[in-house]
């Protein structure tokens, strides 16, 4: 039986050497729901990411998707978009869709085939021909185009063009599962909080705000792109380090 929570972390942690990743993530995230996780580089939302998805395992604590720990039934029910392109650059589109198709029942083809056909990408391209941004598409349409319980989007628009990065957001918000829930990791937030239902902050490996966006802007009176940075504010550290800079929670 269904319960509301999609994604429960318990103390989760992840230690690499010389730096722990996550310290003991407390995290619930509910179904239905588009949720930005929010951080700046190296606050632990790829590693947050991939322990979800079952690609890390943790130095401390659980993760539970949909009732179960990682494993067969949860990578079924996750659609993942990892930061890099990860195909080989030899395959074709049609290889892809072949690949997706036979790989998830949840893959819906014909959806797939008309949304590389809007772009003019056709079956017979190489991936080695296509620019940047088209394999990035061609990424999203496979991602977005199956009927899963949670997406897990890894920095989806970072390093696109502003006309880019207004199709990737269209994309995840037509096509996404509605029953299910998005999790979509960026530091550029005035593209995006305008599509979140919730926000999740991390700073050195800890959840230090999880909020619904609407409770935020109603009571702090901003948009969710000025709170993020009152509570990472970036100071000078002390003199003998002149020219380098780190991130300081909000005093209060």
């Amino acid at each position: 039986m269904k319960t509301n929570s999609l994604v429960e972390c318990r103390e989760l942690t992840k230690i690499f050497p010389g730096k722990t990743a996550l310290d003991r993530i407390e995290l619930t995230l509910g179904r239905g729901r588009i949720i930005g996780l929010l951080g700046p580089n190296g606050s632990g939302k790829t590693t947050l990411i991939k322990l979800i998805n079952g690609l890390i395992r943790p130095n401390g604590g659980t993760v539970i998707i949909d009732g179960e720990a990682p494993g067969p039934y949860t990578k079924s029910q996750i659609s993942y978009l990892p930061d890099r392109n990860y195909f080989a650059d030899w395959m074709r589109v049609s290889d892809l869709l072949d690949l997706f198709a036979g790989f998830y029942a949840d893959f819906d083809r014909p959806k797939a085939e008309a949304m590389c056909a809007s772009l003019g990408i056709r079956r017979t391209d190489r991936l080695k021909e296509m620019s940047k941004g088209t394999k990035e598409k061609m990424q999203l349409i496979l991602v977005m185009s199956r009927k899963a319980q949670l997406y897990l989007l890894d920095e989806p628009i970072a390093g696109v063009d502003p006309a880019a990065r207004d199709y990737i957001l269209n994309t995840i918000i037509n096509n996404y599962n509605e029953e299910g829930t998005i999790l979509l990791s960026t530091h550029l937030i005035s593209d995006i909080e305008k599509i979140l239902d919730e926000v999740v902050f991390l700073r050195n490996g800890k959840v230090i705000r999880h909020e619904a966006v609407d409770d935020i802007r109603m009571k702090e009176g901003k948009s969710i792109d000025e709170v993020f940075k009152d509570d990472f504010r970036m100071i000078p550290m002390a003199a003998q380090n002149e020219g380098v800079w780190h991130y300081d929670e909000k005093i209060g």
